[in-house]
């Protein structure tokens, strides 16, 4: 049956290309394979388990697609989405796991799915800053599972290069969780199990631990302790706490300094975990140099020496100003992309483009607005039409008020960059990337040229070279704005006739005595945000026509409303202005009506700076 639907798909995806594609000659775009149909089947399977919790639907649903030899991909996508996820989702890829593991799923595709996932910690961090601590829980949690035999371990360092992050994650995962004295039961109640403890009992352990321990001075049963609490995540309240008692107590410096330099080496405390736990610190400093004056001088002291001694990473740099220790750039930029993701994600709810510039400014940091860019664009790549439509329509606001136009090109570069990569999870990343890039082109986001300035800053060889040339081909098409409307519906999925005529009775009726709030509604509703300038278009001639300017009004409102851009009002304007000399045929006085009507525009602010009489000459 699954053979049938792969079929009928391929079928209709020829027969689609074909229809929509032919003005462009794009005959060579390889079809997807079954490997690219799995991958995209996979992702609703696991987001409607996260949904249900039903761990038979998702493995009936698993083996109605068949294809055996691809399930380590499916390995690798449930637990790179749960990682991005709360505790109950990581525990519920876990469980599916165990119960796919022989009956849907062999020993060897789990296995080559957890390879996959170390290969791939590198670039899952960026995304993920603890992706490290969680993949080693995960792959702990498989072994006390039996789903992956322990010997699993020791294969994977050997394939494994020492400066990846995949190393860090089984040396973790061996020497934190599967080495510690009743480690399967402390695995098990990690994330979320009946033994769960809570936030304020693990500090309270902490405490008591580390009160111990100053007591007998006996590093390795701190260091047990410490893996007890199965709290990896959780270890900078460690570093925190013994660095507060160090500092307290002199006596008790060189125990807490040797402590801390100990579990790390031993792989108990992560780097960034450590580095979290002295940011802790610093910002309490403040408070406790009431108490101890000499803090600051002292600690900046302890930061020297960690960096030398090489348990705290040399990244972590002090400020010059005020002596406080800051977060390095590494931890800026997640902080930054974690904000960003959540911006893109409420923007898909409300559909508030105003929201969003009003967040970005709050967030700060215009550098990293070619970030913003790329996860706004490779989020919606991997989502419905209707949130592709709207991440257009967003740049479009983004580049009139908040971004440059280098800020969007670099934004592309990088997608363009990686665009191999962003294929492994959205299998048609480069047709759909190709076809942000020549809306952006189309809705004066970016200039043709810019194209041109895009590929010269692209690798020799690189795949993101073929993507670009499909751009400019699409953009520079005949019709190219109407042929957007076919790209990704519109909302709608109309054809560019229907939307003319949709658009045209709407202007007659509001023109007939229509109610103003009304006729916005429904431009609103029409969902082609991108085709708005025919709105323009056909308002600036119908008051030219009629002699009745109250369009004007419409077009003014639906401004002031943000439901026509500055870009579609000038691109509106624009092609009235290409066409005055065959609307002079019938309406002697098309061209002086016209100038009146774009310096009512140009005071009204509707129209970028450049557009003036030279455009209209």
């Amino acid at each position: 049956m699954f053979n049938l639907k792969i079929a009928m798909y391929l079928a209709l995806s020829i027969l689609f290309l074909l229809a929509t594609q032919e003005p462009y000659e794009l005959v060579e775009a390889p079809v997807s394979t079954p490997l690219e149909v799995y991958k995209r089947s996979v992702v609703p399977i696991i987001e409607e388990y996260f949904s249900n919790g039903d761990v038979k639907l998702a493995a009936s649903d698993l083996k109605e697609l068949g294809y055996d030899d691809f399930h380590c991909y499916f390995v690798k996508k449930l637990v790179s989405m749960a990682m991005n996820k709360h505790d109950k989702e990581k525990e519920m890829a876990s469980v599916l796991l165990s119960y796919l593991y022989g009956n849907v799923i062999s020993s060897t595709q789990i296995r080559l799915g957890f390879v996959l996932l170390l290969e791939a910690v590198d670039d899952l961090a960026v995304d993920i800053p603890d992706v490290v601590d969680v993949l080693a829980l995960f792959i702990a949690c498989a072994v006390v599972d039996d789903i992956l035999p322990p010997a699993f371990l020791s294969k994977a360092k050997v394939s494994l290069s020492e400066s990846s992050k995949g190393l860090q994650v089984v040396q973790i995962a061996e020497k934190s969780y599967l080495s510690a004295p009743h480690h399967a039961e402390l695995i098990e109640r990690r994330w979320g199990g009946s033994t769960h403890i809570t936030v304020e009992e693990v500090k309270k352990r902490i405490a008591d631990l580390l009160k111990e321990y100053i007591k007998n001075g006996d590093t390795a049963e701190a260091c047990r302790c410490i893996r007890e609490l199965a709290v990896p995540f959780f270890h900078h309240e460690v570093v925190k706490r013994a660095l507060t008692l160090g500092m307290e107590s002199p006596a008790a410096e060189a125990l807490t300094v040797k402590l801390l330099k100990e579990a790390y080496e031993e792989c108990l405390i992560s780097s960034s975990q450590m580095m979290k736990g002295f940011s802790r610190f610093a910002d309490s400093l403040d408070d406790l140099i009431l108490d101890i004056p000499s803090a600051k001088s002292e600690f900046q002291l302890l930061v020297s020496k960690a960096i030398s001694e090489g348990w705290l990473d040399s990244s972590y740099v002090r400020s010059g100003t005020n002596g406080s220790v800051e977060d390095d750039e590494h931890e800026k930029l997640a902080r930054y992309k974690r904000e960003a993701v959540s911006i893109i994600h409420e923007y898909f709810l409300s559909d508030d483009t105003a929201e969003v510039i009003c967040s970005l400014k709050e967030l700060g940091y215009p550098e990293y607005n070619p970030i913003f860019v790329k996860k706004l664009i490779t989020i919606a790549m991997d989502r419905k039409n209707r949130e592709k439509e709207m991440a257009s329509v967003l740049l479009s606001s983004l580049s009139m008020e908040l971004f440059s136009t280098e800020d969007i090109a670099k934004g592309f570069i990088t997608l363009l960059k990686s665009a191999e990569d962003t294929s492994l999870d959205i299998l048609d990343a480069s047709d759909e990337l190709g076809l942000f890039l020549a809306r952006a082109v189309i809705d004066d986001v970016l200039a043709p040229l810019s194209l041109d300035e895009i590929s010269s800053k692209l690798p020799p060889n690189c795949s993101g070279t073929e993507t670009l040339n499909m751009a400019r081909s699409l953009a520079s098409a005949c019709h190219a704005s109407e042929r957007f409307l076919r790209c990704w519906g519109g909302g709608t999925g109309w054809a560019v006739e229907d939307a003319k005529d949709k658009i045209t009775k709407l202007l007659e009726e509001y023109e007939s005595g229509g109610d103003l709030g009304e006729s916005c509604n429904c431009i609103r509703e029409l969902g082609m945000s991108f085709f708005n300038h025919e709105v323009v278009k056909k308002a600036l001639v119908m008051a030219m026509e009629k002699k009745n300017e109250m369009t004007l009004s419409l077009l003014q409102e639906c401004f002031g409303e943000g439901i026509i851009t500055i870009n579609q009002m000038t691109k509106g304007f624009s092609r009235v202005s290409d066409g005055l000399d065959d609307l002079a045929l019938d309406i002697p006085d098309a061209r002086e009506k016209f100038l009146s009507y774009m310096e009512h525009a140009k005071k009204s602010g509707w129209l970028l700076p450049g557009f003036g009489v030279a455009s209209v000459a």
